[in-house]
């Protein structure tokens, strides 16, 4: 359902727009399906015992279990899967994908980061 979201939104607008466009447009779309979506979730980090709040932002999370990372770039760079995977650890979540809406086809931008397993 969150591809296939994905997908009706890169269709509709196209690529090349501000991340920040497609996070407020597909979390719309997510809701209208149905799905609870929490957007700019933040996340802290702990070390040494502490909570530093100044971690990092979600983008979305999908019924409190999937985070979406965004991006609208040229190429995503295989740091931007390792920073997702970093996000899936930190939040102790299993699964999240990495959507590019920079791509021309979106299916050619959606990568898949698991936490936990090797692929």
């Amino acid at each position: 359902m969150v591809v296939d979201a994905a997908f009706q939104v890169h269709t509709r607008l196209g690529p090349g727009l501000l991340e920040s466009v497609y996070e407020v447009v597909l979390a719309y779309e997510l809701k209208k399906r149905g799905l609870q979506v929490e957007r700019q979730v933040p996340v802290p980090i702990v070390y040494d015992e502490l909570r530093f709040d100044e971690g990092f932002r979600a983008d979305l999370i999908i019924e409190g279990k999937l985070v979406l990372e965004l991006k609208s770039v040229e190429t995503v760079a295989p740091v931007h899967k390792k920073q997702l995977l970093t996000y899936l650890r930190l939040m102790d979540k299993r699964l999240g994908l990495l959507i590019n809406f920079g791509e021309e086809l979106i299916k050619d931008g959606i990568n898949r980061v698991v936490n936990g397993l090797r692929e």
